[in-house]
This record gives structure tokens, C-alpha cells and sequence, in this order.
């Protein structure tokens, strides 16, 4: 089975570093999962965001916090979901030194959209779509176009005025032999509103669908995409 990243990028994907063709490449069927640990050189967000930040943090989305040296884990599982869809977590946990701050998605590939939809948080109320490009340097770009808040039987489309679009580039460093992470959030009227940049090393581990770990799959699942 392909990975829901190769069915979104079709024969680009393989224009990818290998290095990034391995993390991007494996699906459910290879029961494996990506474990990677590292330092954000930086991390920073706008103070004016803080309080819409803040209410990010109960569904671990985004934080505001930053800072320089900031330790970082990052698991990827890849997985069914209770819909039959491929899955793969994005579970990231950014250790400051008085407090632990996570930003967890969970992602899937549309037929109906024809690209990755990613759902932000731990109860997939917000769903992102995503566009997949391959950078100049052999890394991955992805940039957030369309967004939808789901809450029960609500649901609607945000106003782009009122989103936060993200770029963010993740490719390897041949000569430091390590990963790299750059990630930008900008609201479309205010700017900048939340960034990292950082490096990192993964392994895979094997991992049967039976044992991936209960926290890494959201509290709850959203059948619309």
C-alpha cells in the first residue's frame, strides 16, 4: 500500500530526498512507526495571539510560548482509523523548562479533495487542507489552504481572514546528517503569528496495529473531510 503522502504527490514524490521519501513513505501495512528526537533552536509566537494560543493548548494545537534550545519529541503512527481511512499521527511535545506543551494532528488522504487533510488537535474539530510540494533543497513543503471547524452537527468553512496559514518545510541535512524543520504561521491581515525551526534524528520502530499506543490516536474521530 502506498502512503497517503505518495497518493497525494503522485510521481513527485519520488523527486524527494530519500531520506524524506522513508519518513513520508510508509502506510499501515508496513506497521511501522517514526520516532525522532531533537532541539528547536527557536521557537517563537506573536504576544498580541496569546490568548487564542492559549486556548489552542486544551486541544494541543499550538502554545504561547517560546524560547531557544527547546528539547523536542515527534512520533508518527500509521494506522486505520474507525472510518477505514489511512491515518498517520503527527504527535509533537516541545519540553520548556517549566512546562510541557504538545501539538498533535492526525492526517488522512481525500479521494473526494484529492489532496492530505489534516485534522489539528486531539479531537479533530478543525480540518485542514493541504497542499504537497517538493522544495528546492529535496525537503517537503506543505502549505494549509482551506479550513473547516466541525462541532457536533455544526459545521463551516473559516473565513480566510480569520485563519492562521501555515508553510512549513521539513527536508535533511546531508552535511549535519540530521533532519530539519522550518514552520511558519501567518494570519493573512496581522502577520506572522507562530514559528519554529529546529533539527532532529528518527528511527522506525515495528509496530502492530494492535499496540499503537492509546494516546496516539485523537479523543475523538470526524467522519467529514
Amino acid at each position: 500500500m502506498t502512503s497517503i503522502y505518495q497518493l497525494a504527490m503522485g510521481k513527485a514524490f519520488d523527486q524527494l530526498h530519500p531520506c524524506i521519501q522513508a519518513r513520508f513513505g510508509f502506510s499501515s501495512q508496513d506497521r511501522l512507526a517514526s520516532i525522532g528526537q531533537g532541539v528547536m533552536d527557536r521557537i517563537w509566537y506573536a504576544k498580541w495571539a496569546a490568548a487564542p494560543l492559549m486556548l489552542g493548548t486544551t486541544r494541543h494545537i499550538m502554545f504561547p510560548q517560546g524560547g531557544r534550545g527547546i528539547p523536542f519529541h515527534i512520533a508518527n503512527f500509521a494506522y486505520r482509523d474507525s472510518y477505514g481511512r489511512e491515518t498517520v499521527t503527527w504527535l509533537r511535545t516541545f519540553k520548556f523548562p517549566r512546562k510541557i506543551r504538545k501539538f498533535d494532528a492526525t492526517m488522512i488522504y481525500s479521494g473526494a479533495r484529492d489532496r492530505i487533510v489534516d485534522y489539528l488537535g486531539n479531537k479533530q474539530h478543525l480540518a485542514v487542507d493541504l497542499d504537497l510540494s517538493v522544495a528546492d533543497n529535496g525537503g517537503l513543503r506543505i502549505r494549509s489552504t482551506d479550513q473547516r471547524f466541525y462541532e457536533g452537527r455544526l459545521g463551516f468553512a473559516f473565513p480566510k481572514l480569520f485563519t492562521g496559514e501555515a508553510d512549513v518545510c521539513e527536508w535533511y541535512d546531508d552535511e549535519d546528517a540530521c533532519y530539519r524543520i522550518s514552520v511558519r504561521v501567518r494570519n493573512p491581515l496581522l502577520g506572522l503569528v507562530f514559528a519554529y525551526d529546529g533539527r532532529f534524528q528518527t528511527h522506525f520502530v515495528e509496530m502492530d496495529q494492535g499496540r499503537i499506543p492509546l494516546e496516539a490516536k485523537p479523543l475523538r474521530e470526524e467522519w467529514r473531510e
